[in-house]
């Protein structure tokens, strides 16, 4: 495919350790997916997207320099143009009708919805960040997860795309590979950890996952040794996203079998899901950051308030009622 461009041409850079968290509020809600259905417009399903303005029906990497084209960025560090997005959360009816999930931002609210955006050298509870790390490249694109996965068997596939069913805003556990099935009295996290070795070569492939790959043994937390085939470590990638399900908290509305009630814009349970990634930061803004070996702050880094974050938009691509009790699910047959 035409992004399946060789990383020889930019080169691999020294190896950096660090660890960055930050907020990006909600750029869109629109059915596109520029990574797996580039061009198609409006794509399968619904998605939730954050980042820079660049997104778009079509974004090859060949003819599409995203820190060039991007205006703006939802991100608190104003130089991360990348997109990052997930398929949407909504709350399923005992009469068969839907309703989209809003999102909560975890940095007092000052944010509009989005997620949490971590990349870490090592796991997020160690305040070191000794390992070292290679920064993504322009053109890298990644997808983790499967829409089509249905059971537990499936999801065997992927790590740690996992649930917390949250108490309060400071609950971390424990987490779960399927949706909570009781009420969550904060809302439901979902957290979608992105594979950490990599090829050394390709920027894509055409499933945009097998260049990339989880380490041989252990975890990335644990500091596995990546594959043979895939001896680059790249630092994790975390999204977090707050869903707000606190409205549909009251079990008289569930189904009366016992199962919970939510389902993906894709139509499918807890194991489908999924979370793309395009890389777009400025120049070599990440590498520094990554060379910093700060902690979660990064004064290299140039940052925006959560209000010029709030003003970064894309049109309305698709034009679709996505508000309200909908009786079918955007682009999905009925269930």
């Amino acid at each position: 495919m035409k992004g399946n461009t060789l990383v020889a041409a930019v080169g691999l850079a020294a190896p950096a350790s660090a660890l960055l968290r930050f907020p990006c509020s909600q750029l869109t809600v629109q059915r596109l997916d520029p990574l797996v259905n580039p061009g198609i417009n409006p794509s399968p399903h619904l998605h939730q997207v954050i980042g820079g303005n660049a997104f778009n029906v079509t974004m090859d990497s060949s003819s599409h320099d995203i820190p060039k084209t991007a205006t703006c960025t939802t991100c608190q560090f104003s130089e991360d143009f990348s997109n990052y997005w997930t398929a949407t959360i909504f709350f399923k009816a005992k009469n068969g009708t839907f309703k989209r999930v809003p999102q909560i931002a975890q940095d007092n609210g000052a944010a509009q919805g989005g997620m949490m955006v971590y990349y870490m050298s090592d796991a997020l509870f160690d305040t070191a960040q000794k390992s070292k790390v290679t920064a993504f490249k322009p053109g890298f694109r990644m997808l983790v997860g499967d829409s089509t996965f249905k059971s537990r068997d499936d999801s065997r596939k992927f790590r740690q795309l996992t649930y917390i069913c949250m108490q309060n805003s400071g609950t971390r556990e424990p987490e779960t590979v399927a949706f909570p099935t009781q009420p969550c009295p904060a809302g439901i996290m979902a957290n979608h950890r992105f594979p950490t070795c990599w090829d050394g070569v390709h920027l894509d492939t055409p499933n945009h996952q097998d260049h990339v790959a989880y380490p041989t043994s252990g975890t990335f937390e644990s500091g596995g040794p990546c594959p043979s085939t895939h001896p680059v470590k790249l630092p994790q990638i975390l999204l977090e996203t707050v869903w707000d399900t606190r409205a549909f908290n009251n079990k008289a509305d569930w189904p009366t079998d016992g199962s919970q009630p939510f389902v993906w814009s894709n139509g499918g349970n807890g194991f489908s899901s999924h979370a793309d990634y395009v890389f777009g930061w400025k120049d070599d803004s990440l590498q520094k950051a990554m060379d910093g070996h700060t902690y979660v702050s990064a004064p290299m880094l140039k940052t925006q308030s959560a209000a010029e974050g709030n003003k970064c938009k894309v049109n309305d691509m698709v034009k679709e009622n996505l508000d309200g009790w909908l009786s079918i699910l955007p682009g999905q047959a009925t269930m």
